[in-house]
């Protein structure tokens, strides 16, 4: 009877049921580790490809603006921006955006390698872009066509986006900016400090911003669901297009 009673007992769905979680859960807990493992692996990586690019190598040169950024000197004499700083900054600044409208954000390049960052960004988030040569009044002066009424600029050159710069600063909007460790930033009210003059490090800048701003609107939901590569951003040489 004992062994009748055990082999019936053997063969209850109810233990069956309950070994087969257990199998279950060691099965979900090794995915769930594995998974874990996989994303600190596909962080590393990302942030050394983030590094390559060039992000914090900054310029001979350093401002009053720009030395609480600064970390070091390399053997080369350039000096060497703090990456935490920067990616603090762009995560900010990705807020800062994200509680204003995103089409009175107004994003500017007069530097070439900027063009194609800042497109994209304009692209996939839905601000506004003036590449080039920045008009005189267009945050000014009302009665010209291309006037704007940004509620944010973002300069990719505090310098090279000088105009730009002193005109929302009249019209009482602020300033994020991509700053290196040569500019001056008095009238900037936010810095993101970085590369803003290597092909790839702007690229980067901005991919980084983009992915920061559209997690802030809801259409993404972490790191993972960027899909646009930081390649998409980068500005090409005549040479690679042909």
């Amino acid at each position: 009877m004992a062994s009748e009673y055990q082999k019936e007992n053997t063969d209850d769905p109810l233990i069956e049921t309950k070994n087969e979680v257990k199998l279950d859960d060691t099965s979900n807990q090794s995915y769930v580790e594995s998974g874990e493992e996989n994303e600190e692996i596909e962080n590393d990586n990302l942030e050394k490809m983030i590094l390559s690019t060039g992000i914090r190598v900054g310029t001979p040169v350093k401002t009053k603006f720009m030395s609480p950024f600064i970390v070091r000197a390399n053997p080369e004499g350039l000096y060497i921006l703090d990456i935490s700083k920067t990616l603090t900054r762009i995560d900010v600044a990705a807020k800062f955006i994200g509680r204003s409208d995103i089409s009175k954000i107004v994003v500017t390049s007069a530097r070439e390698y900027g063009k194609t960052p800042v497109q994209k960004f304009c692209e996939v988030t839905g601000a506004s872009g003036i590449i080039g040569r920045f008009m005189p009044g267009t945050f000014t002066n009302p009665s010209l066509s291309s006037y704007m009424e940004p509620e944010v600029v973002i300069v990719t050159d505090p310098q090279a986006d000088q105009q730009a710069v002193l005109e929302a600063t009249r019209a009482g909007v602020p300033v994020v900016a991509i700053a290196n460790s040569d500019n001056v930033t008095s009238n900037v009210d936010l810095v993101i400090p970085a590369n803003n003059r290597g092909r790839k490090a702007l690229a980067t800048v901005y991919w980084l911003l983009t992915r920061e701003v559209l997690k802030k609107q809801g259409k993404i939901k972490s790191d993972n669901e960027m899909k646009i590569s930081i390649d998409d951003f980068e500005t090409k040489l005549v040479e690679e297009l042909s």
